[in-house]
């Protein structure tokens, strides 16, 4: 892809993923994308920092639902950010680490 971008598959496992992503990125910041089954093996470990959620109007089908397998380590988010448009609403939160009593 332009601007050298690559994908490399890990198959050892989220924390292996993320060793693998962190020597890769160095001092910048790593960023998790995939499906809702990614994110919550992530969020249930505990290696969720922030957390974008990307809401559009438009009806897919089935799909995983993002927190319903959390049951009670579903993380407290604070809401940091909100950009909308008329196709497209964008939420950024902070995962409070520690929060849930």
């Amino acid at each position: 892809m332009q601007g050298g971008t690559t994908f490399t598959f890990v198959t050892e496992g989220i924390d292996a993923a993320l060793e693998q992503a962190r020597n890769a990125a160095g001092e910048k910041d790593v960023t998790l994308a995939g499906g809702a089954s990614i994110a919550q093996q992530y969020l249930k470990a505990g290696l969720v920092d922030e957390l974008q959620v990307h809401v559009a109007p438009v009806f897919l089908g089935d799909g995983v639902r993002l927190f319903e397998s959390l049951g009670d380590d579903r993380p407290d988010l604070e809401l940091t950010r909100v950009v909308d448009s008329p196709r497209v609403t964008h939420l950024r939160y902070r995962v409070q680490k520690g929060a849930r009593t």
